[in-house]
């Protein structure tokens, strides 16, 4: 008989953290090692760049691309050490190479400065994972400062847009960009009103880019999550509310990083999903309403 994977479920417990978060110092700490989950060599040989892998989804994708035999460059912010180097660490266990990069995808410069050392690093760039955000929710329009709307928009659209640029000098045929949207991004959400104005516009730069790749063979795809347990909901949310993230879904929990990553290996691999390009992929726990 096939074992089941159980996850936790809510409530769980009311906790904050200060920007940026941890995986380390979330109770309990998300799921990342997808136990159930076995390896067939679909990106064997391939190299990644995934940014915001050292925890969340992020970390997910980068051990299960490892376990599809995939060497890894992971882009994260230096106040993360400590969870990359777990993520490294968890890469290495599956027989691959990681290479840590910490530094903000909002400079242009280290963007492209980062993909220069992944070839420099491992020769070559076969799939770019877009997956850092910034999120922090507001009451009002007025709440949200300037500074701050600003932020948002140069990580978690601008910071893909300098990734992607810089990638394409070295991504051929066959290769993959991967995009981490959100259901905020179809539905909107009105303590997230930032947040979602940029997931949308991912949504929109996935399929743009998608129909302007398609001659080179290059696909363009994004993953939409709902509620998933990863660090940005302790750095963005009261406590009260962390604790129920996730409980008004069908499945009443919040998704593990684990649970979404998968999604990621069906982008990324050929053999998987070679006739599908400009695609946005909703994991929403049992909902099914998106748009």
């Amino acid at each position: 008989m096939a074992r089941r994977q159980k996850e936790p479920m809510s409530p769980l417990p009311a906790q904050q953290q200060k920007q940026p978060g941890l995986d380390s110092v979330m109770n309990p700490q998300p799921r990342f090692m997808a136990p159930l989950y076995r390896g067939a060599e679909k990106l064997k040989g391939k190299v990644a760049l995934i940014t915001g892998g050292d925890s969340g989804i992020g970390r997910s994708v980068a051990v299960l691309f490892a376990r599809e035999g995939a060497n890894v460059a992971i882009v994260y912010l230096a106040l993360e050490q400590s969870d990359a180097e777990e993520t490294q660490r968890a890469v290495e266990g599956e027989g691959q190479q990681a290479l840590l990069l910490a530094g903000d995808v909002t400079d242009p410069k280290f963007c492209h400065e980062a993909v220069e050392q992944t070839v420099q690093k491992f020769g070559k760039l076969d799939i770019l994972v877009n997956n850092a955000a910034y999120q922090q929710t507001h009451g009002s329009l007025p709440e949200i400062e300037d500074e701050e709307w600003d932020l948002t928009f140069r990580t978690n659209i601008y910071g893909y847009f300098y990734m992607a640029k810089a990638a394409l000098k070295y991504l051929k045929e066959g290769g993959a960009i991967i995009n981490t949207g959100s259901i905020t991004g179809l539905e909107g959400n009105k303590t997230l009103i930032d947040y979602a104005s940029t997931k949308g516009a991912i949504h929109a730069f996935t399929k743009s880019l998608a129909q302007n790749l398609a001659e080179k063979k290059i696909r363009v795809n994004c993953i939409a999550p709902g509620p998933i347990w990863t660090p940005l909901q302790p750095v963005s949310k009261p406590a009260e509310d962390v604790a129920e993230h996730g409980a008004d879904t069908p499945m009443q929990r919040p998704g593990q990083p684990e649970e979404v990553a998968p999604a990621f290996v069906f982008f990324a691999s050929e053999a998987d999903s070679s006739y599908i390009s400009g695609e946005i992929m909703t994991v929403l726990g049992g909902e099914t309403r998106a748009g």
